[in-house]
């Protein structure tokens, strides 16, 4: 029998996230303005073609956003840019090693190939718990809360959904899941507090459940 499988999303799950600090951060570094990189990458659509894994490799990525952007972006400075929008969640990183003795854990999130590969610069606490579990968006081809994203992922595991649960901060992505047959948990915050006290009694009732 498989052993269960905790996938967890990464983006205001594991680690807070703040496109506010981002965009900025890529503006100093490639030397265009706010605007016009959010026009032309994100409002155009690049970055959900790039989470969707219409853009195969990290190098494709770079490549495409200097030619629409006009500006060069290396690898450093995405990361340097991405890491200025993240700060953990302590507790929540807490309940993913924990989960990682109840059975497999690995990440599913809506992100490009770049986030993946540079998940060791990003996250290296996270990274170190998941191992090669690292899956994203663009490497399943798929986003959350497409049900081929869910089923994909199962099938990389060879885990029936009612033996695999998903924490994520996005109500719509937790009745994707639900919906594939997956069991699912919807990670809150009020105020600034994270609910991390119902994100480890959803691993408890998950890892206790009748097989």
């Amino acid at each position: 029998m498989a052993p269960d499988v905790y996938f967890f999303d990464c983006d205001k799950t594991l680690y807070a996230y703040d496109f506010r600090r981002r965009l900025p951060a890529l503006a100093r570094l490639t030397g265009a303005s706010e605007y016009h990189l959010a026009k032309t990458w994100w409002e155009n659509g690049h970055e959900a073609a790039a989470n969707a894994g219409e853009y195969r490799s990290t190098e494709e990525y770079l490549e495409v956003w200097q030619s629409v952007t006009g500006t060069t972006l290396t690898l450093e400075q995405w990361q340097e840019a991405r890491a200025a929008a993240m700060t953990p969640i302590s507790g929540a990183i807490a309940a993913l090693r924990r989960a990682a003795t109840l059975g497999t854990v690995s990440l599913l999130s809506n992100n490009p190939i770049p986030f993946r590969d540079s998940l060791p610069v990003l996250a290296p606490d996270v990274a170190d718990i998941l191992k090669e579990n690292d899956l994203t968006s663009a490497v399943l081809g798929a986003e959350k809360p497409q049900r081929r994203i869910y089923t994909r992922a199962l099938g990389l595991f060879g885990v029936a959904p009612e033996n695999a649960i998903l924490f994520d901060d996005s109500a719509e992505n937790v009745k994707g899941a639900r919906d594939a047959g997956m069991h699912a948990f919807h990670f809150t915050q009020n105020d600034g507090e994270y609910d991390v006290a119902g994100l480890n009694a959803a691993i408890d009732e998950f890892a206790g459940r009748a097989r």
